[in-house]
């Protein structure tokens, strides 16, 4: 980027920031101490979605394009399980999960471990294709109008002090932190996932001493997908779903891996928290429609000043 377009740049950025914190700080402090703690719980929803993103690129090396539509079936598929069987969404998570672990592993062994050796371009056709079909299988199966889901405790919070938090949020946020930590300790403590780690950090190092990598390749493909679809069950309990929203979670996903950091998981979880705090005060502080606005600020800011992301590291 030239020296004049990166000023330029950073200068509306840094006007965006400005107003921001402008407005900000006209906010009751009750108010604004209760939209930090709900873009923080959102926020840690949205990490445990990119971070399924970001162990797929951190390891395949594939940019997985259909990972927000992903999230939407999941998100179609509570609602199903909670209409046909009253099936609480916690408890839905499990089987919901496994079945994307399946559906991703399957997806990589069978469809895109072909095309991991062929040029990038091939793999963002092939992935974007699969968005599309997904995308329009939700609109022929359950049609453009949006679907809720609403569990008895919905509407009931926790009060702390001039805090008042939905304990959906609570309860999502902290599953979404119980699974990030298992897969942490999973790729830290197993054998299997030392070993997905090996694929990631030298693949040829890993295919000479015998590893079959394309399994784990559609190990970890399964992993990302069962973390999204869990993310997917987690979300349906704060939005309503519609089949349209997948894109915009695949956007959604890619800027939070951006920011903190393409294959970084601590990155994922950390971007998600900035993007999901930036959301939340951008909402209240302006309008809701401007929450985007105040999230690709962010990013651009991110991107000119530490290219790498806030946790990812520079390329060799």
């Amino acid at each position: 980027m030239k020296p004049k377009s990166a000023v330029t740049i950073g200068a509306i950025v840094a006007g965006l920031v400005a107003l921001y914190s402008w407005r900000l700080a006209a906010l009751p402090g009750a108010l604004l101490g209760n939209v930090l703690v709900t873009g923080l719980l959102t926020g840690l929803v949205y990490g445990l979605m990119a971070l399924g993103l970001s162990v797929i690129f951190g390891v395949v090396r594939v940019v997985n394009f259909a990972h927000g539509e992903m999230m939407t079936i999941a998100m179609y598929a509570a609602t199903l399980l909670f209409a046909a069987l009253k099936l609480d969404p916690f408890l839905a998570l499990f089987p919901v999960a496994v079945i994307f672990f399946a559906f991703g592993y399957a997806l990589q062994a069978g469809l895109i471990n072909p095309f991991i050796e062929r040029p990038e371009h091939s793999q963002f056709m092939l992935l974007v294709a699969v968005a599309i079909i997904m995308v329009n299988v939700l609109l022929m199966g359950f049609g453009p109008d949006a679907r809720s889901l609403q569990v008895d405790y919905a509407l009931e919070s926790f009060e702390i002090g001039p805090l008042v938090v939905d304990k959906v949020r609570v309860y999502a946020a902290a599953v979404a932190v119980l699974l990030a930590v298992a897969l942490f300790a999973f790729f830290r403590i197993t054998s299997t996932g030392r070993a997905i780690r090996a694929c990631a950090d030298n693949l040829l190092g890993a295919k000479v001493v015998g590893l079959d990598v394309k399994r784990y390749y559609a190990l970890t493909f399964g992993i990302g997908s069962a973390l999204v679809g869990a993310a997917g069950v987690l979300q349906v309990m704060l939005v309503d779903v519609t089949p349209a929203l997948g894109p915009a979670y695949t956007l959604l996903a890619f800027v939070i891996v951006i920011v903190g950091g393409l294959g970084s998981m601590a990155g994922a979880l950390a971007g998600g928290v900035l993007i999901g705090v930036s959301e939340a005060l951008a909402g209240v502080a302006f309008t809701p429609s401007a929450k985007s606005m105040f999230s690709f600020a962010l990013l651009i800011l991110v991107l000119l000043l530490r290219p790498q992301g806030l946790l990812g590291k520079k390329a060799a």
